[in-house]
Order: structure tokens, then C-alpha cells, then sequence
């Protein structure tokens, strides 16, 4: 019997890595340790000098610019995909941003292109990469987002960026039942509060973080390890069954927010 746990053999991309504390590269790092082959992306040439050499480190086969807001670019790092591997067995989507003028106000007052620049590119880019990589996976895949529970339920001073991550978990739900025939899995991994450099952009996140660990079961904060476990088990064999769900890691923090 083959090893369910194990992903070598299989090829990913990871998209989100800014540092050592992003969960994309928590779960880059814990997926090239299970086996897998990697191609990383950075957003831009200021990033490039922090991203490479955890890629570099990753042994990734692939490293390449990919801001979603430039057109094309995303295109261009499936195409080289295409050409390198010919497939792709998983994907990691670990990609928000909203502008900070629109995050730090109410959410009825968000302005239009402030929401609209949110749901690009923390949903839509989802969804654009699932298309893209529809055609890679003949024999079935495993995509991934990464969500948070702000998108069920009122979390204070997370604002704007609710409405999106619903957008994005009822995304993943629709795209499950639409791939699911071709085999084609898409989950979301929900991790609780974690000092990571987007969500340090979140207004008194350090307030959110105490509450979250002294609420929690567990009495403890998610690592960006942890979600890595996670994805690398959405990513293998023996998550074949699982689809169109949303995976809490977050020490039991959903049961009680």
C-alpha cells in the first residue's frame, strides 16, 4: 500500500510566500520535506531578495514574479509550469490584501475600488488560478486557499475583509462541485490569528491574538507549521475524499469565536 502521507512524486506551486513567517512558506517547507516538488513565487523585485532564498532552500524547481494585479503574469507562471512538469498536482493559493484605509474603517464605508481591489485579489485570483490549472490535472489535484474565520462570523476590527474570505469559502464550495468529476479537489484551510506581516496590517491585531489563544480549547495559538501539516495531508493521497470543505487549524478557536 502506498504511503497516503506521502506527497513524492507530486508537483506544487505556492503562492503567498513574503517571508519565513507566511503560512504559504509553512506549508512550502512541510510539503518539500513529505517529498514534493516545488515552484515559489514572489510578487516583485522588492520581495524577490526574501522569498528567493527560502525557495532556493526549498530546492524549488521553479521561481517566478507573480503579481496577480499585472496582466499576464499569473498566465506566465502557468505556462512555465506547463513546459517544466507538463502537471500539477496541488496548488497553495495564500494571498489577501485589502488598502488600509478601506481595512481600518467600517465596512459600510469601504469604498468601491477598495472592495473590489480586495475581492480581486484575495477570491478572484483563486478562482483565476483554478482555471488555469484545470488543464494540468487530467488525473485529478488538490487546490488550496487559505481562508479565516472572520468570513463566518463578526470578528472585531478584521471589517471589510469579512465579506471577502465569504466570498472566497463559498468560491471553494462551487469550484469543489464543478471540478469534483475530473477529480479535481478545493478545500480551504482556516488558521486562527497568526503573526504573519499581512495580518499585521489588521488594526490592533495584537489584541486579537491574545483573545484568540486565551479562548481557544487549546489555549494556543495555529503556527504556520500546523497549517503546513494540514495542506500537506489536503495535498496527498489520503485526503482523496475530502473536498469543498473548509479545514479549521486553530486550536479549537471556531468552536468557541
Amino acid at each position: 500500500m502506498n504511503d497516503v502521507f506521502s506527497l513524492k512524486g507530486k508537483k506544487g506551486l505556492v503562492v503567498g510566500i513574503a517571508n519565513d513567517l507566511s503560512i504559504a512558506y509553512g506549508c512550502a517547507a512541510v510539503m518539500r520535506r513529505q517529498g514534493a516538488d516545488l515552484a515559489v513565487t514572489y510578487l516583485n523585485g522588492a520581495s524577490e531578495k526574501f522569498v528567493r532564498p527560502l525557495a532556493e532552500q526549498l530546492q524549488a524547481d521553479i521561481i517566478a514574479p507573480c503579481d496577480v494585479r499585472i496582466d499576464g503574469q499569473l498566465e506566465t507562471v502557468f505556462e512555465t509550469i506547463a513546459q517544466r512538469w507538463g502537471k500539477l498536482d496541488f496548488l497553495v493559493h495564500s494571498i489577501a490584501f485589502a488598502p488600509k484605509e478601506d481595512l481600518h474603517g467600517r465596512t459600510v464605508d469601504c469604498s468601491s475600488a477598495g472592495f473590489a481591489m480586495a475581492m480581486d485579489i484575495s477570491c478572484h485570483s483563486f478562482i483565476r488560478m483554478t482555471r488555469l490549472a484545470e488543464p494540468l490535472m487530467p488525473h485529478g489535484g488538490s487546490l488550496m486557499t487559505v481562508s479565516y474565520y472572520g468570513g463566518r462570523k463578526v470578528v472585531e476590527h478584521y471589517n471589510m475583509m469579512g465579506p471577502v474570505k465569504a466570498a472566497l469559502e463559498i468560491s471553494v464550495k462551487y469550484m469543489a462541485s464543478e471540478l469534483g468529476p475530473k477529480g479535481i479537489r478545493v478545500n480551504a484551510i482556516s488558521p486562527g490569528p497568526l503573526r504573519t506581516r499581512a495580518a499585521s496590517g489588521i488594526d490592533r491585531f495584537d489584541e486579537l491574538l491574545e483573545q484568540a489563544a486565551e479562548r481557544a480549547p487549546e489555549h494556543q495559538l495555529a503556527s504556520i507549521e500546523d497549517c503546513g501539516a494540514a495542506a500537506a495531508f489536503l495535498a496527498g493521497d489520503g485526503a482523496k475524499a475530502i473536498t469543498g470543505t473548509t479545514l479549521f487549524v486553530d486550536a479549537g478557536y471556531h468552536i468557541v469565536g
